[in-house]
């Protein structure tokens, strides 16, 4: 297959932005992946545009404020995993021959508060039973991990702990301040085990990326990172307790889709997981970190207490994990979240994060999850 460049990276800071339109937040992002690729808009030849809560033709919206082209803008949407959904579509466009560079961008300016249940598609029922706000189901997992492996709220707290302090260097993170243990643990519980300080934001945000065939990347850049693998996978059955009830089965194998994204992943890139140098993982809440470390295989099952005790996953550990700060300090714009854990693993490649810089970064790989068990990684090396 024909190999796929990044030559271009650009992000809007994530927060809440009562000033600023989407398409605002978006150009912003866009332009400044252009810039840095030294490449124009009017030589781009397909864009896609991720996003979840935002209008349709949103993408052709910011391609119309950039300048009408008459170039294919297509509006992507896969829950939290959109972002990576867009860019697997922009590698294949590529790899097909469909066009030799395009643009991916990640907007999203999200309401205020948790998701809304009956916007997501579940059932009634589900609604009724409180089995669709995320933090329920959230809790109700790291409980039932809890029950079997041991892990403890200490250990969740510490991923906390981690990424807000990783926060503190990262200029586009919606929040940019170390906490304590205690603060951390002394937090109102949102639904335990989960505290307010162990839980990502819904919010607004945007970032972007420029893909080429690698080919032809030197006419952009001296520092061409590649898109080793880009796969996304959905379970066979209900990821979770919450169905849909069609999909409540009786006992089949139905393997984890991190598990099975991670497997393809791995394959794809020809690499194991000891060989990533540094991951980007959703965080939706801390406990969702530790079950990531699991399904990537850099430990085996139950053993993310420990990793995190050992602070393998630090800056400077074996396999450092949201240097950026993660979700939790990030915050979730839906659409444009994979899209920025992809554009902080670029500079990392590049070695361009500074105090929070992750030493002799060659592999990089961005993990997400969402509604209905959506999951996707993308995996990229220099």
């Amino acid at each position: 297959m024909k190999e796929v460049a990044i030559v271009g990276a650009g992000i809007h800071k994530f927060g809440r932005f009562p000033d600023e339109s989407p398409i605002q937040i978006a150009l912003e992002a866009v332009r400044m992946a252009l810039q840095d690729a030294n490449i124009p808009w009017k030589a781009i030849e397909m864009a896609y545009c991720a996003r979840c809560y935002l209008p349709a033709s949103t993408g052709a919206r910011i391609g119309a404020a950039l300048g009408k082209t008459g170039i294919s803008i297509i509006d992507v949407e896969s829950a939290c995993a959109s972002g990576a959904v867009a860019i697997r579509q922009g590698v294949l466009a590529i790899q097909s021959g469909a066009c030799d560079v395009c643009v991916v961008v990640g907007v999203e300016k999200m309401p205020r508060g948790f998701m809304e249940p009956t916007t997501l598609g579940f059932e009634p029922w589900q609604v009724y039973m409180g089995l669709t706000t995320n933090p329920s189901y959230w809790a109700m997992n790291a409980r039932r991990h809890m029950h079997e492996y041991g892990i403890t709220e200490m250990h969740i707290a510490k991923v906390a702990y981690k990424n807000h302090r990783n926060s503190v260097h990262n200029p586009y993170a919606m929040y940019q301040k170390a906490f304590t243990m205690e603060e951390i643990l002394n937090s109102p519980v949102v639904c335990s085990p989960t505290r307010l300080l162990e839980i990502c934001a819904p919010n607004e945000g945007a970032a972007a990326l420029v893909l080429c065939a690698s080919e032809k990347a030197h006419k952009y850049t001296s520092k061409p990172i590649t898109i080793a693998a880009c796969v996304h996978s959905l379970p066979l059955y209900a990821s979770d307790f919450r169905g849909p009830i069609y999909q409540l089965s009786a006992k089949v194998s139905n393997p984890n889709p991190g598990v099975v994204s991670a497997k393809k992943a791995y394959e794809q890139a020809g690499i194991s997981p000891k060989d990533v140098s540094v991951a980007e993982v959703q965080d939706t809440d801390a406990f969702n970190e530790l079950i990531h470390y699991e399904e990537l295989g850099f430990c085996g099952p139950g053993e993310s207490g420990r990793l995190i005790d050992e602070g393998a996953t630090e800056i400077g550990g074996r396999i450092p994990v949201n240097a950026s700060g993660g979700l939790i300090s990030k915050g979730e714009p839906i659409g444009a979240s994979h899209v920025g854990q992809m554009v902080d693993l670029v500079w990392q490649l590049r070695g361009q994060n500074g105090p929070r810089q992750v030493a002799n970064a060659r592999v990089g790989l961005g993990l997400v999850t969402g509604a209905m068990g959506h999951s996707a990684i993308t995996i990229i090396k220099r």
